[in-house]
C-alpha cells in the first residue's frame, strides 16, 4: 500500500491539497509490488515570488525514486511531478527489474534528512543536510542508472569488481566520469 507523508513549507497543507497529491500519486501504485508499505514523502513549498515547488521521494528496497518541479501553480507542480515519476518508472523499469533479478534485492539507499539549520550565523562550511548511504555492490553502469533516476550529478557506490568505493558523476559535456579509490 502506498502511504503519503505530505508536509508544507510556507503553505498550509489543506485536506483538498493532500487528497489531490494522493489522487495523482495513486496512479503509480500499479508499478509497485504492494505487499509491503511504501511511503511517498511529499514536500510542498511556496516561495516569496509565489512559485510553488513540489518534491517527491519514494524510497524502495532496491532504489529511490525522486522528482521535483517548480511552477507558478501548486496543482500544476503536483501534476508535473507525478508525470515525471511515471516516466522515470517506465523508462527504467525493465533495466532495474533485470538487475534486481540478477543480483537480488537489497536496501539501496538510506536517507536521514535533517532540517536545514536556521542559524543566522552560517559559515561557508556549515553542513545543512546529512545523508547516510548503504553501499551496494554494483557496476558503474548500474550506478549511472541510479544517479539518473535520482536526478543527481554524482552517485557513490561499491564497485562489484574491485570492492572499493567509487563515484560516478555527470561531466559538463554530458558524458560520465568515474572516480575509483585505491
Amino acid at each position: 500500500m502506498l502511504k503519503y507523508n505530505v508536509r508544507g513549507e510556507n503553505i498550509e497543507v489543506t485536506d483538498a491539497l493532500r487528497s489531490y497529491v494522493e489522487k495523482r500519486l495513486k496512479k503509480l501504485e500499479k508499478y509497485f509490488d504492494l505487499n509491503q508499505d511504501i511511503i511517498a514523502h511529499v514536500n510542498l513549498k511556496v516561495y516569496r515570488d509565489r512559485t510553488a515547488k513540489v518534491e517527491v521521494t519514494i524510497p524502495l528496497p532496491y532504489l529511490v525514486l525522486r522528482a521535483e518541479e517548480t511552477t507558478d501553480d501548486m496543482y500544476r507542480s503536483i501534476d508535473f511531478v507525478s508525470e515525471k515519476l511515471e516516466r522515470q518508472i517506465r523508462k527504467y523499469k525493465t533495466r532495474v527489474n533485470r538487475k534486481s533479478r540478477e543480483k537480488g534485492i537489497s536496501d539501496f539507499f538510506v536517507e536521514s534528512s535533517e532540517e536545514e539549520t536556521k542559524d543566522k550565523e552560517t559559515s561557508e562550511f556549515t553542513i545543512v543536510r546529512n545523508k547516510q548511504i548503504g553501499l551496494k555492490p554494483m557496476s558503474p553502469e548500474e550506478a549511472i542508472l541510479q544517479m539518473n533516476m535520482l536526478e543527481h550529478d554524482f552517485f557513490v557506490f561499491q564497485d562489484a569488481e574491485t570492492n572499493g568505493t567509487s563515484v560516478v558523476y555527470r561531466r559538463n559535456d554530458g558524458r560520465y566520469g568515474l572516480i575509483e579509490t585505491k
